[in-house]
């Protein structure tokens, strides 16, 4: 069982940055894995923000982020972040990553892993 802890929200000020963490708990490898990062505002469904496959770097974005928002791994392949630029109001969330196994695919139909929770506010 892979657990993930996330760490980094807060409140910040329209136009600020912040950056999330995702790390495998133990200090487990996340290498051969897909890792993403989702966010759900109250009353809204949960949106997929970003991922990443850890073996080789491959990224993906969503509309809503690309060119703000940079998701990236740390060299041991144990933890992966989420850099947040220029920070919106409309960015306020809950930010969960997620884990899962990949195995032959380019992206992961299912997460299998889910982390707790991190809440971000922008706001003036």
């Amino acid at each position: 069982q892979l657990q993930l802890v996330e760490s980094g929200g807060g409140l910040v000020q329209p136009g600020g940055s912040l950056r999330l963490s995702c790390a495998a708990a133990s200090g487990r490898s996340l290498d051969y894995h897909a890792v993403g990062w989702f966010r759900q505002a109250p009353g809204k469904e949960r949106k997929e923000v970003a991922k990443i496959d850890v073996h080789d770097s491959a990224t993906f974005y969503g509309d809503a982020v690309k060119g703000r928002f940079i998701i990236s791994k740390d060299n041991k392949k144990t933890a992966v972040y989420l850099q947040m630029n220029n920070l919106k109001p409309e960015d306020t969330s809950v930010y969960y990553c997620a884990a899962t196994p990949l195995w032959g695919t380019r992206w992961p139909s299912s997460w299998d892993y889910w982390g707790q929770g991190t809440q971000v506010t922008v706001s003036s």
